[in-house]
């Protein structure tokens, strides 16, 4: 996905994860299954290991790894689904 901005991020929360990768890829495939997650579409992008960004915090370099906007964020911070990757 083509990354967009922090204004356009209007589909969840703003993530900082410290990687993000497809839901196809074979990483992505085995912590899925680990975690009992049956994803409909392959090709959704999942963030690992996240935390959340406050948007007041957004001065400074709040997220050195890969600030994402994710759709699902339910999981525990291990995994978000739905990712798209923002500017911050």
């Amino acid at each position: 996905p083509t990354p967009t901005t922090v204004s356009q991020c209007n589909t969840g929360s703003l993530q900082c994860c410290n990687s993000v990768e497809s839901a196809s890829s074979a990483s992505a495939s085995l912590l899925l299954g680990l975690l009992g997650i049956v994803l409909d579409a392959v090709d959704v992008l999942i963030g690992v290991t996240c935390s959340p960004i406050s948007v007041i915090g957004l001065g400074g370099s709040s997220c050195s790894a890969n600030p994402v906007c994710c759709e699902n964020n339910s999981f525990g911070g291990l995994i978000s689904i739905g990712c798209v990757p923002i500017t911050l």
